[in-house]
């Protein structure tokens, strides 16, 4: 069995197609192929790290993109959510950003906060 390419490198090189908002020498900003809000944004570094812990100095790099562009958004009110495992529901394993502008009462749930009913959990020390 050959292993995939990977999605976000092959646009990175050019290979796949995006809509690219932002290029920086280090990173891109594209809209995701199925975006949950208006200017739902992707941050990705052009290195092919897969997660936030692989390689910190990727990471730093890439949330110093993020924020760039955030700031720079008028969007206002916004979650950047990334994740570490497929538990963790990262379905793509290239380090990725996303950037969700949000609104009073736009319905999104975070993943932690779904509406359930909470459980008496004890914190890990």
């Amino acid at each position: 069995m050959t292993e995939q390419p990977c999605p976000f490198c092959e646009i990175v090189a050019g290979r796949a197609p995006a809509a690219i908002h932002r290029r920086w020498d280090d990173a891109i900003a594209i809209v995701p192929l199925k975006p949950v809000v208006y200017g739902h944004l992707l941050v990705i570094p052009t290195a092919h790290v897969t997660d936030f812990v692989a390689d910190p100095i990727v990471s730093a790099a890439t949330m110093r993109r993020a924020a760039e562009f955030a700031g720079d958004y008028p969007a206002g009110s916004m979650n950047l959510i990334t994740s570490r495992g497929r538990e963790a529901t990262q379905s793509v394993f290239h380090l990725h950003l996303h950037l969700v502008p949000r609104a009073e009462n736009d319905g999104l749930a975070l993943p932690w906060y779904s509406g359930r009913s909470r459980t008496t959990r004890k914190a890990r020390p």
